[in-house]
Formats: structure tokens, sequence, C-alpha cells
């Protein structure tokens, strides 16, 4: 109210040009004098919800910014190349995956490195079959000459950052390389990434993710596109600006040194990767992205893996801020690197601060017909520069980047993009909410099923999770948004129309979606007759 009534002052007896700009503010401070104090309040709260999420989102044109301001800054190839080839050693975690984790384990010793050199560990904490199909796949392929070892932990303690801090007292390696269960590495992995660590200082390595089953599903689609985002901008971005970025815990490699100095892998967050990454970076060590080194992976084909999978981020992502964020604002490091620190390891906050914001939405929908809808139009014009706007120019300049040649082919999936992540909010803000609380809660995996179609339908049968609550909360969720549509029409509401159909088409795509694959899972689980059948019986493409 108070900026209103003072650019009402400051326009009062300006020449012909201003006279416009003077009534529509006289107006407009006449119709604030006369709003009730509840109603003023609501519209602050409604307002600064709004410029917080507005700036997290314009925030996404600064990496776009950074990754083309310094495009010559980009990774080329290392400086030098080593003599002798350092000992290597390649870490498989594995939490029971039965139906991959052959694969991985021959990709693992079809990477090309020199005899005597390389060490690949099976680092197993699995309880069920995938114990003796990895026992078992070790020990033809040590028969055939590779140098593989198995490992297995009667306990979870730690959880992954567990069992790779373990693996690491039986390591041989100066570097370590690190693969999930759904990642192949290329036979040629090593030799493309070891030679950046001639340079003393270079602590990481990191290659960018591909999907082998990126077609396989809308949804699929939808998370590449997501993924892609990440991996050009966010990575690119900070890297090239010299800004800490985070080693994604697979597909990349790790001096040993840096390792033990940062103070090991840790357990108390559900992202070890990223917080090790941080200290690393904070001890002075260098990160280095290398995107032109692809390694495949498997990304979640269905809603409830995919959601379990990024509730799990963003509740590390929030760990690892209240662990380690103070001591980066602390630390003697430029403003541009605690810039990106802070924005990174706080992104999810905008999934509670979007939550809020749509329990307000029909009082300041209210509040605006009382007003007049144009009161409030330059908060819904940063609203849609901030959220809309970044995300849709966000993802589809990365699809350029990648696909110079049929990106435009992509422009299609970026509503069904931004609906996805909508219907990411409910589970994203319970696990956001924890994060802040302080609540532990346990590692939970993401099951994979192979991209061999037939393969993960069985795979289903053993790893499907059942959807509990969410389907019923993003149902309920996307009715709230379809009666706004109906009321923001009733009320003549224009510029909120679009605002409120996405939102409610995002929740009920994740709803509809989860509830559908959650009956095929409940069947599955009802089906009878496979048993502890073995892998190995299943057919591979």
């Amino acid at each position: 109210m108070i900026v209103f009534f003072v650019l009402r002052t400051l326009t009062s007896g300006l020449p012909g040009w201003a006279v416009p700009l003077g009534d529509w503010l006289g107006g407009t401070s006449y119709r604030l004098s006369h709003i009730s104090a509840a109603d003023a309040a609501l519209v602050g709260v409604y307002s600064l919800i709004t410029a917080v999420l507005c700036v997290y989102g314009l925030h996404r044109y600064r990496l776009m910014y950074l990754y083309y301001k310094h495009r010559g800054q980009a990774t080329g190839d290392p400086q030098s190349c080593f003599g002798e080839m350092p000992p290597v050693t390649i870490q498989l975690p594995v939490y029971n995956e039965r139906f991959v984790v052959e694969d991985l384990l021959e990709a693992a010793c079809r990477v090309d490195y020199p005899p005597g050199r390389l060490q690949i560990q099976v680092l197993d904490d699995s309880t069920d079959q995938t114990r003796r199909i990895a026992r078992e796949t070790v020990e033809q392929l040590r028969s055939l000459g590779h140098p593989i070892e198995y490992h297995h932990r009667e306990n979870r303690d730690g959880f992954k950052a567990g069992a790779l801090r373990d693996g690491l007292q039986h390591a041989s390696g100066e570097f370590i390389a690190v693969f999930d269960a759904d990642f192949s590495p290329p036979p040629d992995f090593l030799l493309r990434t070891i030679h950046y660590f001639t340079d003393a200082g270079v602590g990481a390595v990191q290659a960018r993710w591909t999907h082998r089953n990126r077609d396989h599903s809308l949804l699929t689609q939808v998370q590449a596109i997501l993924l892609d985002g990440h991996f050009v901008f966010e990575h690119g971005g900070r890297a090239r600006a010299g800004c800490f970025f985070n080693f994604n815990g697979t597909a990349g490699m790790l001096r040993r040194t840096m390792i033990e100095d940062a103070g090991g892998w840790q357990g108390d967050t559900l992202t070890e990767d990223s917080d090790l990454s941080y200290r690393g970076q904070l001890k002075g060590w260098r990160y280095v992205y290398t995107p032109q080194i692809e390694v495949p992976s498997e990304l979640p084909s269905d809603m409830i893996s995919f959601q379990i999978q990024q509730a799990r981020w963003a509740k590390g992502l929030i760990q690892t801020a209240r662990k380690l964020l103070p001591q980066i604002l602390r630390a003697p490091l430029p403003a541009k690197v605690k810039i990106e620190a802070w924005f990174h390891l706080t992104g999810n906050l905008t999934f509670p601060l979007m939550a809020a914001l749509f329990a307000l939405l029909i009082p300041s929908m209210t509040v605006r017909a009382l007003w007049g809808n144009g009161e409030l139009l330059a908060i819904d014009l940063f609203l849609f520069l901030g959220t809309f706007s970044s995300l849709s120019s966000f993802y589809l300049m990365a699809q350029k980047e990648l696909f110079p040649q049929d990106w435009q082919r992509k422009i299609v999936f970026l509503p069904l993009v931004v609906a996805t992540g909508i219907g990411l909010m409910i589970n994203n803000c319970v696990a956001v909410l924890e994060a802040l609380l302080g609540v532990p809660s346990s590692f939970q995996r993401t099951a994979k099923y192979s991209a061999d179609r037939q393969r993960a339908s069985i795979a289903r049968r053993f790893y499907g999770r059942r959807s509990r609550w969410l389907p019923a909360a993003n149902l309920a969720a996307g009715t709230y948004f379809a009666w706004c549509v109906f009321y923001a029409l009733r009320l003549e509401n224009w510029w909120a129309l679009p605002f409120v159909c996405v939102f409610s088409l995002g929740y009920y795509f994740a709803a509809f979606t989860m509830l559908q694959q959650g009956r095929w899972t409940e069947r599955s689980l009802r089906s009878p007759g496979l048993g502890e059948r073995s892998a190995r019986s299943v057919p591979s493409s």
C-alpha cells in the first residue's frame, strides 16, 4: 500500500504522459485504503511467496547465462597423460538388483584398462536372491581372468555411503570409479577419464548420463528431458563458471586422497554424493565435468519409483544444506560460488512454498475479485516469467544443445514436463519438511527393472511398490485445482486460468498414472508361479 501511495505522490503534477499512470495509481490507492487488514496481509504473504519462487525460477536464466557466457571454459581433452597408468578400483554398490546385476558386472569387466592395474569390487548389501546371482557371476568372471571381487555386508549401516566406505578399506586403487546397478560403463570409460587426474588438484571427474530406455514411455521421455537440463545447464553452467557442482554418485571417478581428505563417505544424508562433493570442494579440490563422456543408464519406468527417487534427492539436498551451507557461507569463497551453492542446496524449498501458494489461491482470487483483477497483474506476470517461462526455456534449450538437428520435436513434451514437476509437489514437500525438521528416514532404493520390456514386466513382481496414500493425495489436489478453474471462470480471473489448469493436469496425471501402475503391481504381487526364479531364466534381448 505504501508503495502505491508514494508512486501516486511522485506522479502528481507530472506532464500529460504520466496522467494515466497517476490516475490508475490514485484509483488503486483509494481501493487499497478501503481493504481490510486481513486482506492486505493475505496479499502480502501471497506476493512474498511469489517473489521468492520467482527468484528461484529466474535463477534458471542465470544458469543458462553462465553456460553460454563461459562457453570457452568447456572441458576439453586432458592437458597431459600418465606415462604409467595408476591403479584404479571400480566400485559397484548393489542392493536387491537381481534383474540387472549380471549386466552391470559383465559391463564392468568389459572396461579396458592395463592388466594388473584394475580392481573391480561388487559391494552387495542385498537381502534377496541377488546375493546368489552376484556371487555366481563373480566366480564365473574371475574364472575368465577378470579382477573382480565380491563383498557382502550383513547390515546396511550407512546405506550406499556405508558400502562405499567399507569397500574403500579393501580397495587397491588410487582412483575410484563408481557405477550404480542401472548403469553400463562403456569400455573406454577409464581410459578417457583417468588422464584428467594428471592435474594434482582434480578431485573428481563426472561424466554425463544418457538413457537406454528414454523412449520407453511418456514418463521416461519427460524424465530424460528433466535430467538433460540438469546435466547441460546446471552442471555445465556451474562447472564452466568455476562454481561448485556435485558428483552424481555414479558414472564418475574420484581421487582416493580427496575422499579421505574430505572426511570420507558419510551416511547422515540421503545424498551422500552431494555431501562428499561439497566437503571435497571446500577443501580446495576441483571437480571436472566431462559432458562428452556419456554413460548409459536406466530411468525409473513407473511413476511410483520416480516419485520415490525424487523425494530422496529432495530430502537429501536439504539435509546437505543444513549440514554444510553455514560452513560454505562462512568460507573465504567468491560470492558467485556461495550464490550457486545456496540455490543448488536449497532449491527444493520451492516445494513447500508452492504448497503454501496453492493454499492461498482461493482466498487470493476472492480478494482479486474485490480489488479488480488488474491490480495484481504484475504478480501474475512475474510468476509466469519466473516459473513456466524459465522452465520452458531451460529444458528446451538443453534439448537444443544435445540434439541440434531435431530439438524442435521436444516442444510437445514441455507441458508434460511442467505437469510432471507439479505432480512431484506433494511427495517432495513431505520430504523437504522432514529434512527441515530433522526427521530421519531409511534409504529407499529406486527399483531397477531393466530396459528390456519382458524382463521389466517380470521384475515388477518382485520390486514393484505399492503407491499407498500418494494417488489419493494427488487426486484430491487435482480436484481442488479443477474447482479453482471453475471459480476463476466465475470471477472472470482469466490470468489465473492457465496456472490452475496446468496444476490440475499435473496432479491428475500423477494420480492416474500411479493408480494404473498400482493396480498392475497389486496383480503382479498376487501372481503365483515365479517364486525364487533366477534372473538368468528371464530372456534378455
